[in-house]
């Protein structure tokens, strides 16, 4: 990326931009979940009743409480990780335009290896950000009672089993038996 960086450069420096658009939309949107969740914590509308209301689950003012505050940690804690995500993202590229000639003395000491760390970092914060989120989600559901958590939760881990894991079909030539290599995203 950074050797070849005259005829790289342009495609480089868009794939940062929609990693940082991905990573703002998703911090927009777990800020906006947490301020929901505080609009109605703070509503003069009694939650209560709803919830008590629900076929399944615990419904006292403590389980309640308790339900909030473990979205509200999730959600903001996802939004953290998704600004850091950014702050990484963004710094990678300015730094990937630097050239690593010894002439400049901008690039004294900047080696692709620490541009390498700065993007695994933010693509780190990214992941770990989308999985916050997708907690979120069945945790969401949990106001309603345990059968919808365990629902969304039975489908959360097969969706994100084929989101991790690629398996590649080898050996299709005539009389070979096709055989699967699995590896972890």
């Amino acid at each position: 990326m950074m050797k070849e960086n005259d005829k790289k450069n342009v495609l480089v420096v868009q794939t940062l931009r929609n990693t940082i658009m991905g990573s703002t939309l998703m911090a927009t949107t777990s800020i906006l979940l947490c301020s929901a969740l505080a609009a109605v914590l703070s509503s003069t509308y009694s939650i209560k009743k709803p919830i008590s209301e629900s076929v399944y689950g615990a419904h006292g003012e403590l389980m309640v409480a308790l339900k909030y505050a473990v979205l509200l940690f999730i959600f903001l804690f996802a939004f953290l990780c998704y600004s850091l995500s950014i702050r990484f993202v963004n710094q990678v590229g300015f730094l990937v335009n630097i050239p690593t000639t010894a002439a400049t003395a901008a690039s004294k000491g900047l080696k692709p290896e620490y541009v390498c760390k700065v993007l695994e970092k933010g693509f780190t914060l990214n992941a770990i950000g989308n999985r916050l989120f997708y907690a979120g989600l069945p945790l969401l559901l949990w106001i309603f009672g345990p059968v919808l958590v365990f629902l969304c939760s039975v489908a959360m881990v097969s969706v994100l089993y084929n989101l991790d894991v690629v398996c590649e079909v080898e050996g299709l030539d005539a009389g070979e038996e096709k055989s699967e290599a699995c590896c972890n995203v």
